[in-house]
């Protein structure tokens, strides 16, 4: 039996932490007890921060982690797709496994129990295989031409039955509405629902939603000049778009766990139609590749006034700095400060194990579970029910979209919020400090956090 106590124990069947909280691990890491310590100075093994379930990513592109360091950032995203397309194939395969190896290890030892994660071609087979972390491997399907659609879903049923000659829990998943036809969205969104999961990139930018709604825009504008077929022009929000795919191919309401990821233009209408389509839809943030992209982050605010489980992910070394599930965190601790750490721990943890079916065994500590332990170092403390970030403005930002002040995203109708100023410490000019008034301390992550799996 292995005994680890801390200042903070997030079991997170409850958002709240047990202060000087302990966990009882059997040698297999099944849980067996959790509680308060009488005497924290007589525990073998007593942390200074905070001790949660292991991380469930819920969106990674494991595979072009051969990609760190050779993007240029803030392009948006017909900036980037151009950047992804001249540098998809510029190394060899043993560097590109090398890689994704390399990245998976890191996600593991930093605490990343689960992943979803997406992939174009075999290269990750192998690897997740005989990898201690489990996966489920969404392949992404790709095709404009309306013509090709019956080919296209031969060769990702093809490359379906590689990835489960090796083992994987794997099937087909729509890419975007953008990259795709009317035809194939549907053909690939029944298919993969057949498994009972979809992962799918929604309203990332407000060029992709430029571009669908008005039929203008940088995105819009890259497809004419390299001769791809343009989306339907719709009128409505490309989430809507893929609600409509959706219909025309499978009953509503849709079965399945579905996945929307990024949503970085969700509005409360758009919400609302997933949820009457979808039975069970999820939400996946990825706040530093949106920043990373197109200077914006997801409205937070809005996906919580709607009810739908957020899920947290990396993305892809294309698209960030790292890999690192505290780093995304800390972004929306940073951002949004109105949001508990236990909340955000939920999402990392008990909601992405929801997402994937494995809540059964993953997402929270509790008796007969084994999701894994982390340990997250170097946190800080704020008075119970007080805010970590002292002061927040209101800014403007692209409809339905948050912004940060260290980024410029132009104005747009009066009604979108942004935070503007997200500062430890000092408050701007103009800005309305945040008072600590409540007794006791609560914690939340620093830049400096790190977190390690136990």
């Amino acid at each position: 039996m292995k005994r680890f106590a801390a200042k903070y124990l997030y079991t997170l069947t409850t958002p709240e932490p047990l202060l000087n909280g302990f966990v009882e691990l059997d040698d297999d890491g099944t849980v067996l007890r959790t509680g308060v310590s009488p005497d924290p100075s007589a525990e073998a093994v007593f942390l200074d921060g905070i001790l949660c379930p292991g991380f469930v990513n819920a969106h990674c592109h494991v595979e072009l982690s051969y990609m760190k360091g050779l993007f240029r950032k803030g392009t948006g995203m017909a900036g980037f797709i151009d950047q992804i397309n001249e540098l998809r194939d510029t190394q060899s395969l043993e560097q590109k496994v090398q890689k994704l190896s390399d990245a998976m290890d890191d996600l593991w030892n930093q605490g990343v129990v689960a992943m979803a994660d997406i992939s174009n071609c075999a290269d990750s087979f192998a690897i997740k295989q005989r990898h201690p972390m489990y996966t489920r491997t969404f392949l992404e399907v790709f095709g404009a031409v309306p013509e090709e659609c019956d080919a296209v879903m031969e060769s990702v049923t093809r490359l379906q039955a590689e990835a489960r000659s090796f083992g994987l829990d794997a099937a087909p998943t729509p890419h975007s509405c953008y990259t795709m036809s009317p035809e194939l969205v549907t053909a690939s969104s029944a298919a993969g629902l057949k498994s009972g999961f979809l992962s799918f990139h929604s309203e990332e930018s407000d060029e992709e939603e430029e571009m669908m709604r008005y039929g203008r825009g940088p995105m819009w504008d890259n497809r004419k000049a390299n001769g791809i077929p343009t989306p339907p022009v719709t009128g409505t929000s490309s989430l809507e778009y893929f609600l409509d795919r959706l219909k025309a191919g499978v009953p509503v309401p849709v079965e399945g766990n579905v996945l929307l990821v990024h949503e970085c233009c969700l509005s409360a209408e758009g919400a609302a139609a997933a949820k009457k389509v979808l039975k069970h839809p999820y939400l996946a943030v990825c706040p530093l590749s949106n920043l990373f992209i197109h200077k914006m982050l997801p409205p937070i605010p809005v996906m919580r006034e709607s009810g739908i489980p957020i899920c947290v992910g990396t993305d892809s070394l294309s698209s960030n700095d790292a890999l690192c599930m505290v780093d995304e965190l800390y972004c929306l601790q940073q951002a949004f400060p109105e949001v508990p750490l236990g909340e955000l721990l939920t999402w990392a943890c008990r909601n992405g194990a929801a997402f994937l079916g494995k809540e059964a065994a993953l997402g929270t500590l509790e008796p007969g579970k084994k999701p894994g332990l982390v340990y997250i170092s170097e946190v800080g403390s704020v008075p119970a029910g007080a805010s970590a970030v002292s002061s927040v403005e209101v800014g403007s930002a692209p409809a339905g979209a948050s912004a940060v002040s260290s980024v410029e995203v132009g104005s747009v109708p009066a009604g979108a919020s942004a935070v503007s100023s997200v500062e430890v410490g000092s408050v701007p000019a103009g800005a309305s400090a945040i008072f600590f008034a409540e007794a006791g301390t609560a914690p939340h992550l620093t830049k400096d956090s790190k977190s390690v799996r136990l």
